[in-house]
């Protein structure tokens, strides 16, 4: 099983690194297909409630993870094309301070991918708040998610 790496460059944003037993192009579609993205986002034991879900240029989305509480996020997306999604989130304890991330999505041997997600926040201590509050648990945990959904899939 692979291990997410997370790496803080700069003041404002932090890299995101996995590797996946999949290619690219799945890794990709697990992110842009709405029935497949509510399989392995959010923790554990919660559902997702997808109220809007448009993975295109000009496309936005909005859902709700549930689990002993919700959490709405909702954004945009800004450039959705092979191998790269550029999109903004916002969180509802946080509106108006949307964070800018860009996910490459390459192909490595052996039918393997790589996914590098760089996140970008409104300021140092947005970045920080994001370190603090574990979003690095949350994410591996997402991630693993992601592995048992990618094994059902057909590539």
């Amino acid at each position: 099983m692979s291990e997410t790496t997370h790496e803080r460059i700069g003041e404002q944003s932090i890299v995101h690194r996995r590797e996946f037993d999949a290619p690219a192009a799945a890794v990709q579609r697990a992110h842009t297909t709405a029935e497949l993205f509510s399989q392995w986002m959010g923790p554990r034991g919660s559902t997702i409630r997808i109220d809007h879900f448009d993975a295109r240029r000009g496309g936005c989305f909005d859902y709700t993870v549930e689990i002993s509480g919700q959490w709405r996020f909702w954004g945009s997306y800004h450039e959705v094309i092979a191998g790269r999604i550029v999109h903004t989130w916002e969180f509802q304890e946080e509106p108006g301070r949307p964070t800018l991330e860009t996910l490459e999505f390459r192909d490595l041997d052996g039918g393997r991918s790589v996914l590098e997600v760089t996140s970008s926040y409104t300021s140092k201590a947005a970045c920080d708040a994001m370190i603090e509050s574990g979003i690095d648990g949350g994410m591996d945990e997402d991630f693993e998610r992601l592995d048992e959904v990618l094994s059902t899939m057909a590539h």
